[in-house]
């Protein structure tokens, strides 16, 4: 089986088997060597714990690397089964049955089953948990254990997602029991056991053997990736051959990577987009025409143009981008309109507006100049903008969700109802707007469980055109993914499009020629 639409994942779900756990037909490829890649997004208070994991270093280490989620949202976009193998729904979409794949073993030798499912995902929902999946999981008001290897989920309401759901990178499988013990030393079902891990520094994995996964992935004896923040640095590192893949090229040294024969570079459209979330509830953001006015005064082609160097297009402060099923591409784009700017202002009760805006390429590649620009395209409005350039190093957890005013990314999400209930329903950890709307919460919870697709698209519609125009993150550009690898690199056919790296899965899919 290859995979499985959303209107089948209520009638079944699906085994792994004849094209490989990554559901994609792998070109020929063979074992062994050692794969290194020097990544961005690491920081020094990495972990294994999968509920802090916010960027392409630890969600590539863990997700594919380490540890298994209970399913995988393939290259194509269709779902597969990973520890989960087959899913059955209640004719509303309330009550899952999944069924978990037998003779998985922890690599501590502890056998994997249904405890470890249900207190793996319990972690979410903790006292105390920041976790940016616990709106996943708090929909669910009953984990039940049928068997040893089948795991029975009532959830609060219907979700036709639902197990789409299940292959968020945060939603790690961890041994019951031992799980302080497997966060601290990195022990999951994953095609690669830690054999080295310096926070923010490197990871190094060594192959399992007799996994689970067999010969359909997990081509690399061995894997190490190394934390390279600086973008130029990561260049180099690749073009003089001392590492075999990067992600986010720099696009002014583009030219220099496509000139050499030994490098490689993969583009792929995907929902990812770049951002600029306001604090909502703190002034002047809580003023809806001070959104408004900052909205019409950011001139997204510009950016476009001069940040991504034509690799993606306008945004329109909506996340559900082209990759998305109800992506809603005839909405009327708002445009850069400083005059409509300066009348929101006025509406606002501001002459001006002075704000600070911060700033780190950590955010997204080339945001310091984004913002700059940004400063330049809001001043004729008598929008003014002072950027702050923040350290790489601690942005995640210093910045973002901490700044009033600060730039962002988001690699999108596979459904509509899964950016929605990550980012933008109230209350969840990610809401990097502290946004709050009634009648976007309402369709939200109704859409959630719609089963009809007209309907349903009808719903997501009317949400991208609320955020549009009431929310509280600019979203002027979605960039393509842009990665470079070595020549000595074979990947499948098709890469994935939900996240860098081939959906964050380059260990598990990748092989050396």
């Amino acid at each position: 089986m290859s995979g499985i639409s959303r209107r089948g994942l209520l009638k079944t779900g699906v085994a792994a088997g004849v094209l490989g756990l990554s559901g994609m037909p792998l070109r020929a490829q063979s074992r062994g060597g050692k794969f290194t890649a020097g990544l961005s997004g690491a920081n020094t208070s990495d972990s294994w714990d999968g509920r802090t994991h916010s960027d392409v270093f630890m969600i590539s280490a863990a997700l594919g690397g380490v540890f298994d989620a209970l399913t995988e949202v393939a290259a194509d976009g269709s779902l597969q089964g990973e520890l989960a193998t087959s899913w059955e729904a209640s004719p509303d979409a309330k009550v899952w049955t999944f069924n978990l794949r037998q003779g998985v073993t922890f690599h501590n030798g502890k056998a994997f089953g249904a405890d470890d499912v249900i207190e793996s995902l319990q972690l979410h929902v903790a006292e105390g948990s920041k976790s940016a999946a616990q709106p996943l999981v708090a929909a669910i008001t009953e984990m039940r254990k049928i068997t040893d290897h089948q795991v029975q989920f009532t959830l609060e309401a219907g979700n036709a997602d639902f197990p789409y759901l299940l292959s968020d990178y945060h939603l790690l499988m961890y041994p019951a029991g031992q799980i302080e013990e497997a966060i601290a030393q990195g022990i999951g079902t994953g095609l690669y056991e830690v054999v080295a891990f310096d926070p923010g520094v490197r990871f190094v994995g060594r192959r399992v053997a007799d996994h689970y996964k067999g010969d359909s992935a997990g081509f690399f004896d061995e894997v190490e990736l190394i934390a390279i923040n600086d973008n130029t640095a990561r260049m180099n590192a690749l073009l003089t051959g001392q590492i075999d893949a990067v992600n986010r090229i720099d696009f002014r040294l583009e030219p220099l990577l496509r000139a050499n024969p030994n490098v490689s570079i993969q583009e792929v459209t995907g929902n990812q987009h770049y951002t600029f979330p306001m604090l909502t509830q703190t002034a002047p953001f809580n003023d809806v025409n001070v959104r408004r006015a900052l909205k019409y005064g950011v001139d997204r082609q510009d950016m476009v143009d001069k940040i991504l160097l034509g690799h993606g297009k306008v945004g329109n402060d909506s996340p559900i981008g082209p990759a998305n099923q109800y992506y809603h591409a005839e909405m009327e784009q708002l445009e850069y309109d400083p005059d409509r700017a300066k009348f929101h202002l006025q509406q606002a009760g501001l002459d001006s507006l002075n704000i600070d805006l911060s700033a780190s390429n950590a955010a997204f590649e080339g945001a310091v100049d984004a913002a700059q620009l940004y400063q330049a395209s809001a001043a004729p409005a008598g929008i003014n903008i002072n950027v702050i350039q923040e350290p790489a190093d601690g942005y995640w957890s210093n910045v973002w969700l901490v700044k009033p005013f600060s730039a962002s990314y988001w690699t999108g999400r596979s459904t509509e109802d899964w950016m929605f209930s990550s980012a933008y329903e109230t209350g969840v950890p990610w809401n990097d707007s502290q946004w709050d709307n009634a009648r976007f919460q309402e369709l939200l919870y109704s859409a959630r469980a719609e089963l009809d697709t007209d309907k349903r698209r009808e719903q997501y519609y009317e949400m991208q055109q609320i955020l549009r125009d009431d929310g509280g993150v600019i979203i002027p550009m979605f960039a393509n993914f842009v990665q470079a690898i070595s020549s000595r690199v074979v990947t499948p056919d098709v890469v994935g499009n939900t996240a860098q790296m081939d959906n964050n899965r380059m260990l598990e899919r990748w092989s050396l020629a």
